[in-house]
């Protein structure tokens, strides 16, 4: 058969994915809603254009004719006849991304490679190689930011799309006795994530610092990827409590009260963490018997304190004209205190929707092969004409 992950058996006639422990079968529904024929498949944007939802739900195979070691032709019993692509169809079920694979990372990772100068983002390949480090550990300092009131919003637009909040398009961040948040004061901030109580939770966000004259006010951050791995083997049960059962997370101030109910431990459509919802000055125990509620906490427990390990934790300072970008689920962030009398801190931020970095990837990854044909246009013409 023409590839090595793809194979044909008749009785009835089947295209099988080969695994190590066996064939597959693969189901004529899934084929056909695989379609690769442009008279059925939208050239731009590949959206379908049928409704795959209508097809016969009793769909065969009738015949399949392979033409070369990765086409062949396949007809259903719907009259449909299609060439298909079979490397494309095996690396559809292999389940391949061109969205870089998180690594996960503790105190020992490279923090200058997480650097990158502001004033080179508007370089594709600069931009691009930022994009990757943040898709694989979760966050970038960005450097040379310059300190003119909503610089923030303009960089936030550079990598997605900016959320509004009751606390507004940005929020200010320097020590203030009556706010509605302890970040506006000058205490230590323990390792947490952003905003639980909202539904739904903010992806991304950013903090730009525009004055920092304090020795203290270190901001901190730890990849709960890292600690997750930790915990699952430490308390397995623990762990599955805080993936499946849900707490409450709410916010209260003068005006406003939020509520959401949701699992510590995030994960994605496979059961993979991805990150984690941790606010302990916000977050309420679950009602469970005694003996669970007792390892809830215990798991919770430690867990915090896998997030505060130095281990697992790094602590830098954050100097005027430097921004700092995270995933809000994934990286737990936190601050020092420090001594209002050593000088200002001034520090805006802001939130992003979690998908704009993934998109603006897909664009650097379609700018490049644009201007990889244009070279190559530009170079052939350049050898027509010597």
């Amino acid at each position: 058969m023409p590839t090595k992950s793809l194979t044909l058996t008749n009785s009835p006639l089947t295209l099988n994915w080969v695994t190590p422990s066996g064939l597959d079968p693969i189901s004529p529904l899934w084929l056909r809603e695989r379609t690769q024929d442009p008279q059925q498949l939208d050239a731009l944007t590949c959206q379908r254009l049928f409704d795959s939802h209508r097809t016969d739900p009793d769909l065969t195979l009738v015949r399949a004719l392979p033409l070369s070691k990765t086409h062949t032709e396949l007809s259903f019993s719907d009259g449909h006849v299609e060439i298909y692509d079979l490397e494309a169809l095996a690396s559809e079920i292999e389940g391949g991304s061109h969205f870089p694979e998180a690594i996960a990372w503790d105190s020992n990772i490279d923090q200058t490679a997480q650097r990158f100068d502001w004033h080179k983002m508007g370089d594709n390949e600069a931009f691009h190689k930022a994009l990757t480090a943040y898709l694989q550990r979760g966050y970038i300092i960005l450097t040379g930011v310059p300190t003119d009131p909503e610089r923030i919003l303009k960089v936030g637009s550079h990598f997605g799309y900016v959320k509004e909040t009751n606390f507004g398009r940005y929020f200010e961040v320097y020590s203030r006795p009556a706010g509605n948040d302890l970040a506006y004061r000058s205490v230590a901030l323990g390792p947490h994530t952003d905003n639980p109580y909202r539904s739904p939770v903010p992806g991304i966000q950013m903090l730009h610092c525009l004055i920092n004259e304090t020795r203290g006010g270190l901001s901190t951050l730890a990849d709960s990827l890292k600690a997750l791995e930790v915990l699952k083997h430490e308390r397995p049960e623990g762990y599955e409590l805080l993936r499946t059962i849900p707490v409450r997370y709410r916010f209260i101030d003068a005006g406003t009260e939020l509520t959401a109910r949701r699992c510590m431990i995030r994960t994605d459509a496979d059961g993979y963490p991805v990150g984690v919802h941790y606010s302990p000055r916000l977050d309420s125990l679950p009602h469970l018997s005694p003996e669970k509620t007792r390892l809830f906490h215990l798991t919770r427990q430690r867990l915090g304190e896998l997030f505060a390990d130095p281990a697992f934790e790094i602590r830098f300072q954050l100097n005027a004209g430097e921004l700092m970008l995270f995933d809000n689920s994934r990286v737990l962030h936190g601050r020092t205190a420090f001594d209002t009398q050593e000088g200002k801190r001034h520090i805006q931020g802001c939130y992003l929707d979690s998908d704009g970095p993934r998109e603006r990837f897909a664009t650097t990854l379609i700018k490049a092969r644009q201007g990889a044909l244009e070279r190559t246009w530009t170079e052939q013409t350049e050898e027509n004409y010597a």
